[in-house]
């Protein structure tokens, strides 16, 4: 009977059979499925591909999935979550975006898929697209709503702003405020552009609206940075920039980019300035100019208090960096505590045969003719001297008394003394002596001894026990051959 290997449609039968020079194994699906996607993998490898994104959804464990198409094909992505927190803008279906990745096979679906690496919009097109997308549905929302707006105060004593420190949008609003009217001023320093600056730009504006009794309160808000392009101004396009600029109960002024530049926290804002100068000028009216002086007194004031913070912060700094790390610091006791703990093992092992060898060589020494002329030796000694009878009488009046004084003692410690005077002692069947209420109830059997003997009784409920005799406790003596006779002379 040949062996079977494969089925042959023109032999028929159920069983399937080899063909003749057919030396080829079936594969199995995972043997196939693992073939692929090393072929697919080594095949592309790293790869650019552009499409618009369809089906986003972001899991619960943060990885990112949706599938790239065109207009006549749609491939599945994965991005994983580490990668995912990195993206710069949210993803949305219909967005263009090019993706980075590399092109592999999920046997679980019999599918093949990128798993994208970084995805950045295509192109400024796609850009506006988005925009525009996020502000319809914002709009449809009612955040624009003109009934929104709040009015501007007339003469505001505290300003928020809302930019960045380093900048030149800061210096220019602080010098057309301090020439036009001086006000107190709240700078909240924040990143205006890149990744995280939007979250920074939300908190602050709702920092400023939570801000405690105990500090100042802003009249108004200025947001502002300068210009750029359409990818340096997107933070103020975001929509928690935007919701957070329509909840803030103060009045918010948007100062972003030049005059030409438009953002959706323009339409979010109370007002809208062509320029951070701009919005510095709508912010207080005119007043006369204020000395020169004034403004380098402020400055000067302000370098003169951050110069020691920076001067200590600097030396700090320095001083921390010569400081030793822990390890270096304890490296040194380790390796001497390593060392000495191998030097006590050997020390041990070689005190230890040094003592065997010392023991055998004594061995030798304790034979019994040896020890006899010892004792003989020491016997003539004992002969020679003249015990004084008072020296053994003496003793033995203190050993009597110190044995007098313990036997009262005992006596008092005595729990049978007691039974006398009418107590009893509670025992197990082990002899046990049971001291609660709880421990002889659960006892089967109890034995109760009375001065003039043991009684046997049953707990009331207990089983009744098989007829056994407790047997006496006897109080432990000590060996008549374990006495020792002390020394006279000690």
């Amino acid at each position: 009977m040949p062996p079977a290997s494969s089925y042959d449609p023109d032999e028929g039968g159920l069983v399937a059979r080899s063909r003749t020079g057919d030396n080829a194994e079936p594969l199995s699906i995972t043997e196939i499925s693992a073939r692929l996607k090393r072929a697919v993998e080594d095949q592309f490898g790293y790869i650019r591909l552009r499409g618009e994104l369809s089906g986003v959804k972001r899991a619960a464990s943060g990885h990112l999935y949706c599938s790239l198409k065109d207009e006549k094909a749609v491939i599945d992505g994965v991005m994983w979550r580490g990668n995912a927190g990195r993206l710069g803008f949210v993803p949305e279906d219909g967005i263009e975006v090019v993706a980075t990745g590399k092109l592999t096979t999920y046997a679980g679906r019999s599918k093949y898929q990128i798993v994208m690496e970084t995805m950045d919009i295509a192109g400024e097109g796609a850009l506006l697209a988005l925009l525009e997308k996020t502000r319809i549905r914002l709009e449809a929302e009612g955040l624009f709503a003109a009934e929104r707006k709040q009015p501007l105060p007339f003469l505001p004593k505290t300003i928020a702003v809302v930019t960045s420190p380093t900048g030149a949008v800061i210096r220019d609003i602080l010098h057309r405020l301090a020439d036009r009217f001086p006000s107190h001023v709240l700078v909240w320093p924040v990143l205006v552009q890149g990744k995280g600056s939007a979250e920074q730009v939300a908190s602050a504006i709702r920092g400023f609206s939570a801000l405690p009794d105990t500090l100042p309160k802003p009249d108004v808000l200025i947001a502002a940075r300068g210009g750029g392009s359409i990818e340096d101004l997107w933070g103020f396009n975001e929509e928690v920039v935007v919701r957070a600029i329509a909840d803030c109960p103060i009045p918010v002024i948007s100062a972003v980019g030049h005059e030409t530049d438009t953002t959706l926290a323009d339409f979010a804002a109370d007002r809208r300035a062509p320029t951070p100068t701009a919005a510095a000028e709508m912010a207080v009216p005119v007043r006369a100019e204020l000395a020169a002086a004034v403004e380098d007194y402020a400055h000067r004031q302000k370098r003169a208090i951050t110069r020691p913070i920076t001067l200590g912060k600097e030396r700090l700094e320095a001083r921390a960096q010569r400081l030793p790390r822990l390890e270096a610091l304890l490296q040194p006791p380790t390796q001497r505590l390593d060392d000495l703990s191998d030097r006590l093992q050997r020390g041990l092992k070689d005190r230890a045969g040094k003592a065997r060898e010392a023991l055998q060589a004594d061995a030798a020494r304790l034979s019994a003719p040896l020890l006899l002329s010892k004792i003989g030796r020491a016997r003539d000694r004992l002969d020679t001297v003249r015990l004084a009878p008072a020296l053994a009488t003496n003793r033995l009046a203190r050993d009597a008394e110190r044995l007098s004084s313990l036997s009262r003692v005992f006596r008092s410690l005595d729990p049978e003394a007691l039974l006398d005077r009418g107590f009893v002692l509670v025992r197990d069947k082990a002899g046990n002596i049971l001291k609660t209420r709880d421990a002889a109830a659960k006892e089967a059997a109890l034995a109760i001894k009375f001065a003039d003997g043991i009684l046997d009784v049953m707990p009331a409920g207990a089983a009744v026990p098989s007829p056994e005799k407790a047997k006496p406790v006897r109080k432990s003596r000590p060996d008549a051959g374990q006495t020792r006779q002390d020394d006279l002379f000690d």
